[in-house]
């Protein structure tokens, strides 16, 4: 028979301690209970723990103290505190000294059931995994062993995690894997670029809204915290929130409610909130763009990821890693890469990060011609001369459909200047040229790719590229 696990709770009021306990035994649980600071150390150094429960005042210390001794000796067990109404600063100091979670008083027992079992839930598995980053966020560079570090610890606790770094780094990544690695990790993961979401229709995208509440509300809808409930929310490019809505977001966060949209009441919410952003939030912070308080909601933990030339001496991992990928999807023998294109791409700066890096060898892979890519296949950007540091391309032939020169862009009749988006007009000529050889050759890719000058699998890459169905 299977020993109950034993827990430990910490409160001078007997009525509290006396609730607690009868809460948690109902539960299962072994319950110790301890009055002050001093008893309670006593009873973790003569027993093991599987959780612990303390309230923020005692008669001799404070709760801050018994999380900051338990982060020193007993790191492997979780700990939650029980705070006053609205005692944020103290909650959220307890979170930055390693404390699991917090509740607040008066004690929502449904609320305190579920963060028991989700400490439980951590302390029975997260012992016996190991390093699970390992496996997914590669590298063995310094930068990255600290990241892959950083990223076990916050995923012991419940504390509101901000990922910062440039675009292109792997932040959604890091959210996902601080999740997996977490006791919410049979829950939902939520990813959500907030900059992508009109701004008249956040609030009912974040809170959901009920049938009738505005025009075309045909039927009630649940929002992105709902969705997440009981898992995670992770609020991307979450600079790009307005300030209305970072307001309304603070409120939830700190009543774990929501509100729909022309609803009446708010609703339970049982979410952890990652967020992340490219954009220098302090920053936004100082010029009031990004409120205060919220900044200090979400940043209770920051966690950098760092920019792809802060670890060069992973890129061959991470380009052997890569083509391993591409390689089938392409239907090609895995190729690689010469010294000398591995030399460029270590000396490369990389402004768009392993998101550029996975482009450019796609790329290589699509119009290399046999199964070494050369340098030349890679056709890297690199600084011309008064760019101002922006990176441009230089001089690289693809041999593919060339495009127009600078006086053919200019459509019939123009009196000057060019289209709206030379993107999209050299696309448009490739179209219609590739489309033209196909229709030529009755569709035969091979010669199609010759009329073109161009590589069959360099045509293929172009298809994929251009949504033509292949």
């Amino acid at each position: 028979m299977t020993r109950p696990l034993r827990v430990l709770v910490v409160d001078d009021e007997p009525d509290i301690r006396e609730l607690l306990v009868l809460t948690l035994g109902r539960m299962g649980l072994h319950v110790d209970a301890a009055a002050t600071l001093g008893e309670s150390v006593d009873r973790l150094a003569g027993a093991e723990y599987a959780f612990c429960l303390t309230d923020m005042r005692l008669p001799d210390g404070s709760g801050q103290e018994l999380v900051e001794f338990c982060a020193r000796h007993h790191p492997s067990m979780p700990i939650a505190v029980i705070t006053a109404f609205g005692s944020v600063d103290a909650a959220v100091l307890a979170l930055k000294s390693g404390a699991f979670d917090f509740v607040s008083k008066p004690l929502d027992l449904p609320a305190l059931r579920r963060l028991v079992d989700q400490a439980l839930r951590l302390a029975r598995h997260g012992r016996d995994e190991g390093d699970g980053t390992r496996g997914r966020l590669l590298g063995e560079s310094p930068p990255m062993q600290q990241v892959r570090q950083l990223v076990a610890k916050v995923a012991r606790s419940q504390a509101p995690v901000f990922i910062s770094g440039e675009s292109g780094v792997g932040k959604e990544l890091v959210a996902r894997m601080i999740h997996e690695q977490g006791p919410r990790r049979g829950g939902p993961f939520v990813p959500v670029n907030c900059g992508a979401i009109p701004g008249e229709l956040m609030e009912g995208e974040f809170f959901g809204h009920v049938k009738g509440s505005f025009t075309g509300a045909h039927a009630d809808k649940e929002g992105l915290f709902q969705t997440a409930n009981g898992g995670t929310l992770f609020l991307d490019e979450v600079a790009e929130l307005p300030l209305p809505m970072q307001v309304k977001l603070l409120r939830v966060i700190q009543e774990k409610a929501v509100r729909a949209v022309g609803g009446r009441e708010e609703v339970p919410v049982d979410v952890r909130i990652l967020s992340a952003t490219h954009k220098p939030l302090a920053a936004l912070v100082d010029s009031g763009a990004f409120r205060q308080d919220l900044y200090y909601r979400i940043n209770v933990i920051e966690l950098r990821v760092p920019p792809l030339r802060e670890r060069r001496e992973d890129i061959p991992l991470l380009a052997g890693h890569i083509l391993d990928r591409i390689a089938p999807d392409w239907g090609v023998e895995r190729p690689t890469l010469s010294p000398s294109a591995l030399d460029a791409l270590a000396a490369y700066e990389f402004p768009g990060n392993v998101r550029e890096l996975e482009n450019i060898l796609e790329r290589a892979v699509a119009l290399c011609d046999g199964h070494t890519i050369t340098i030349e296949d890679l056709h890297l950007p690199r600084l011309a001369p008064g760019a101002g540091g922006s990176v441009v391309p230089t001089g690289h032939s693809t041999g593919a459909v060339a495009a127009p020169t600078a006086h053919a862009i200019a459509p019939a009749g123009a009196t000057g200047g060019v289209p709206g988006s030379l993107v999209d007009y050299v696309e448009n000529l490739e179209r219609d040229a590739i489309m033209k050889a196909l229709t030529e050759t009755r569709w035969n890719k091979t010669q199609a790719a010759k009329r073109l000058g161009i590589t069959f699998r360099a045509l293929r890459y172009k298809l994929k590229k251009l949504g033509i169905d292949d």
